[in-house]
């Protein structure tokens, strides 16, 4: 049976005349920087408006943009990059601190959801009936 795996969420591939240029980098740098904002903006605002967000989608979006800039990176001058794309950097570093705030209010929120099930479950199993001191296994 042939492989029929899914590789639609891929970028395309590109040939050798299709790579990208010194001179066209930057700007596709900026874009994908961009996309990746955006994705993140997305997330957030997800994340914070309490309806079923697609996480798993969201997740498989970003996983693209950075394969993205991984491979329009391959190559490229660390420092002349940082040097070009400083603004969008900071921006991105801002969108992301804001996104992992509101990850981790959403994380606190569903550990004291799944804290307050536990602690309803623990009180209505220990009615007495089956507690360990019945059947001698009491520990100290």
């Amino acid at each position: 049976m042939a492989d029929q795996t899914d590789l639609s969420n891929l970028p395309a591939r590109t040939t050798a005349t299709e790579a990208p240029t010194a001179s066209a980098r930057p700007g596709n740098l900026a874009a994908i920087i961009g996309r990746i904002e955006e994705a993140v903006d997305e997330e957030t605002a997800g994340i914070r408006s309490g309806t079923g967000y697609d996480l798993k989608a969201s997740n498989a979006r970003k996983s693209r943009y950075l394969y993205e800039l991984t491979r329009a990176l391959k190559g490229a001058n660390e420092i002349e990059f940082l040097e070009q794309h400083r603004e969008g950097l900071a921006r991105l570093r801002q969108k992301l601190a804001k996104n992992e705030a509101a990850i981790l209010a959403h994380l606190n929120a569903v550990n004291e959801v799944a804290t307050l099930l536990k602690n309803a479950i623990q009180r209505a199993d220990t009615d007495g009936t089956y507690s360990a001191g019945e059947f001698g296994y009491a520990r100290a």
